[in-house]
């Protein structure tokens, strides 16, 4: 279910109105990271705002709930990301990691595991 228009977050200050985004596009490859997960397309911009956070975080911003229900997959893959980044670099630490896992893993069994209202606020990131 849409909500009124409001004021949707894409990361490093970047705000667009929910009801102006035509279209999410995940970032992927070596074009990824570093601040650049998505590409935001808005109504009356040339070109689409590169945004810091997930097509499902942004989703679940705009109202669209049940298309961004699995933000705990969002993590996992996040995780997954980043440590084969630290493994290629050769910088893995191993107790972080268990914990950061066990973290996510108490998190997913939590009472129905809900989406928090703000993600960024109430869960630490994984890497």
């Amino acid at each position: 279910m849409a909500t009124d228009p409001h004021m949707v977050f894409l990361g490093f200050g970047k705000y667009a109105r929910s009801d102006k985004i035509f279209a999410l596009e995940p970032i992927r490859g070596e074009d990824r990271g570093e601040g650049r997960r998505t590409q935001v397309w808005v109504d009356g911009l040339g070109n689409p705002i590169i945004a810091s956070r997930t097509e499902r975080t942004i989703l679940g911003d705009m109202g669209q709930e049940r298309a961004a229900q699995s933000y705990l997959l969002d993590e996992a893959l996040e995780l997954a990301e980043r440590l084969a980044k630290a493994a290629e670099a050769g910088r893995v630490d191993l107790g972080d990691l268990g914990r950061r896992a066990r973290h996510l893993l108490e998190a997913a069994t939590a009472a129905g595991a809900e989406r928090p209202a703000d993600p960024a606020e109430s869960q630490p990131r994984l890497l």
